[in-house]
């Protein structure tokens, strides 16, 4: 079977994508990623075909950065940048995926380019199977994890989300509507879709499947994919690992737009001499003299060096939030925009991280506080309970079966369809006698892949 897969956004985005695509190909399907071109390395690595769509994420958000207040994060300055990039590019990625998708099956599509998918397979007539790292269809179970922490009764949560998507369509549907008549040649949409199905990427340990969604939307486990073969770790992370107990590892991976300066200040000042590993990321955080117990790193794949540490202080992401658990380590949460404040929430409440620290409470008694409670031997051993748990689940798995059932569904429907029409012809000779009255037929539910919608 021919797939297309759709993404765009960061590393942390793009790399479960070719994780799934991976399992796709090893499942003996045709398979091609397109998706934003940090993403080609680890594409490389595994094998999967790539193709680098228009923009350039990290350049267009150190833009934005530039414009942050240092002393907080503006999360609706990030949301404009966000958006901006989709809709500068939003024709673009249309002419891309076209052209890759003509005689695909089906379109998997994700990020900032869900829309552009979902057009794509409507103009093609092809399923369209959204994939998502954060539960963003509507229910009763929380409210959208966009919002910040709220504790809303269930009616409210549902409406949050609804909130928050049409929030999201109204921002991209100009910039798409251009696409779909300039590009694609089809009428403009003035209401979003709600008739495909949903795959999220994430573990039911953290997110437990509400109980109100329908059979459209699953659950499948993180996925998580193979580490890069290539992969050597350098000699002196090698030799520092092994000099004392597990570190402490800071790393806020593509934040950027905060204060430096503040920040390292803040951690420096909590670690208290304690050793530490300290990833550079996107903000270039720490390019400076640290301690001899502090050694700065940069791009170590997480599923390596998590378990070799002790705490792990980190932005939140849905990424660095699942592999972190998996690890059966401790989390620290600073949270700086969108989900990370939701994963902050689902971490403490699985009693594997203290209450999440804002960028405005940050200084280092609080930061040393969440320090000793994430040390402690309870967490501990409540992390490894989870991941244990979270060892047995099989996201790419469970996905790639779903995608195919969904294609499948939509090949056999195109057959039933087509035995329609030769039963429609045959039945064309016979019309005279009245003794054959024309039968009549159901059409088929266009590129949906179930026939339930969200209410």
């Amino acid at each position: 079977m021919r797939i297309v897969a759709l993404t765009f956004g960061t590393e942390g985005d793009t790399r479960p994508m070719v994780a799934l695509c991976r399992g796709l190909l090893d499942a003996g399907h045709d398979v091609t990623l397109l998706a934003e071109k940090a993403g080609a390395t680890y594409a490389a690595a595994l094998g999967v075909p790539f193709v680098a769509l228009a923009g350039d994420m990290a350049d267009e958000l150190r833009r934005a950065a530039s414009r942050l207040s240092r002393s907080a994060v503006d999360a609706r300055m990030v949301a404009r940048a966000l958006a901006g990039i989709a809709n500068a590019n939003a024709a673009s990625w249309m002419r891309a995926a076209l052209d890759r998708s003509r005689d695909a099956q089906a379109i998997v599509c994700a990020g900032l380019a869900i829309y552009v998918g979902l057009s794509v397979a409507e103009s093609l007539g092809i399923p369209a199977i959204g994939a998502g790292l954060q539960p963003l269809m509507p229910t009763r179970a929380f409210a959208s994890p966009f919002l910040p922490p709220l504790r809303l009764p269930g009616f409210l949560n549902r409406a949050s989300h609804g909130f928050v998507l049409g929030a999201m369509w109204r921002a991209f549907r100009g910039a798409i509507n251009d696409a779909r008549r300039d590009v694609a040649q089809q009428p403009s949409r003035q209401r979003a879709w709600d008739d495909y199905r949903v795959l999220f990427g994430m573990s039911p340990t953290l997110v437990p499947p509400p109980s109100d969604w329908d059979e459209r939307v699953a659950i499948t486990g993180y996925w998580f994919g193979p580490r890069d073969p290539g992969f050597v770790p350098e000699p002196r992370l090698v030799e520092f690992l092994g000099a004392g107990e597990p570190p402490v590892y800071v790393g806020f991976g593509s934040m950027l737009g905060f204060d430096r300066e503040r920040v390292l200040a803040a951690v420096l000042g909590a670690l208290d001499g304690r050793r530490a590993l300290l990833h550079s990321g996107w903000s270039g955080f720490a390019d400076t003299s640290l301690p001899a117990s502090v050694l700065r790193i940069g791009h170590v794949p997480h599923d390596w060096l998590f378990p070799q540490t002790g705490v792990v202080v980190h932005h939140g992401g849905a990424g660095t939030t699942h592999t972190a658990a998996r690890a059966g380590v401790p989390s620290i949460v600073l949270p700086f925009a969108a989900d990370q404040f939701f994963w902050a929430t689902r971490l403490e409440a699985l009693g594997v991280a203290p209450p999440m620290l804002t960028h405005a409470q940050l200084d280092a008694t609080r930061l040393r506080e969440r320090l000793e409670a994430a040390r402690a031997h309870r967490m501990h051993e409540r992390a490894r309970e989870v991941a244990l748990e979270m060892s047995t689940q099989t996201g790419v798995a469970n996905a790639v079966e779903r995608i195919e059932a969904c294609a499948q569904r939509q090949v056999r429907l195109h057959v039933s369809a087509t035995d329609r029409r030769s039963s429609e012809a045959a039945s064309e000779k016979v019309k005279s006698d009245p003794a054959f009255p024309e039968p009549t037929f159901d059409q088929p539910s266009g590129n949906s892949c179930s026939a339930s919608r969200t209410q």
